[in-house]
């Protein structure tokens, strides 16, 4: 029974207020380790491959179809890989695969953990917002990043292997799907995102400090984009699987 609720039973909804994503390359060989065999990297040019930390501000996250006042506002972490599936009906998904998330409270903690796999655990989160800088850190986690919201061009990252916001685009996430597998059963579980009104901004990073990213033994990974969207109606079909056929 508790592994049926963890495979997202039921759909949910929620408003994004602010949903921040850091995307970070490597070359693709580092991050081959972190992926179930079902899964596989979905890379640039080739040669690099993406885990990304989203930073996403919730505001009445409830299941799907219940009245507002009954949701919950969050503050969610999610660190992920960027990742292709291919259904056994021959269908190429673009997704993401979870590695870690974090919440400012123990009760997306207790119910994350309940109707997912996303390993959630509780932080001491907290943002802030002065003019045209916005930080969000922890010093639990120790994580810190300081970006800036101006109107006018933004550069991108001096080392990203992207030339444009155009190519980084493509790896701004959430993108449509995420995926679990479980290794005993061979199954993977897909889980549709949809949204409305996503339109990715890009935004200068003065500076990150993100330690989970140290804990995957990753040599070097280098900032590639960093893109904010806000005021976004969101939600999460509920989960499907199916058989894994390799």
């Amino acid at each position: 029974m508790l592994n049926y609720l963890k495979n997202h039973p039921f759909a949910v909804e929620a408003f994004f207020e602010s949903s921040l994503v850091l995307t970070f390359a490597v070359p693709k060989k580092q991050l081959e380790k972190l992926v179930p065999e079902c899964l596989e990297l979905d890379t640039f040019k080739e040669s690099w491959a993406f885990v990304a930390m989203a930073m996403v501000q919730t505001k009445a996250l409830r299941p799907k179809g219940f009245p507002k006042f009954i949701g919950n506002d969050f503050f969610l972490i999610g660190y992920r890989v960027f990742v292709k599936y291919t259904t056994n009906a021959g269908k190429r998904l673009r997704g993401l695969y979870i590695l870690k998330s974090e919440t400012n409270k123990k009760k997306m903690e207790f119910f994350g953990n309940m109707f997912t796999h996303y390993d959630y655990g509780t932080s001491d989160i907290a943002y802030s917002k002065k003019n045209s800088i916005t930080e969000i850190k922890s010093i639990q986690s120790n994580f810190n990043i300081r970006i800036e919201r101006n109107e006018g061009d933004v550069p991108i990252p001096p080392d990203s292997p992207f030339s444009d916001w155009k190519e980084a685009r493509r790896f701004a996430g959430p993108l449509p799907f995420t995926f679990t597998y479980s290794q005993e059963a061979k199954e993977v579980l897909i889980i549709e995102g949809v949204r409305q009104n996503w339109k990715p901004k890009p935004v200068r990073v003065i500076d990150y400090t993100v330690s989970f990213l140290k804990t995957l033994d990753l040599e070097h990974p280098v900032l590639a984009n960093a893109f904010i969207i806000e005021n976004v109606p969101y939600h999460w079909k509920k989960g499907r699987k199916e058989q894994w056929n390799n």
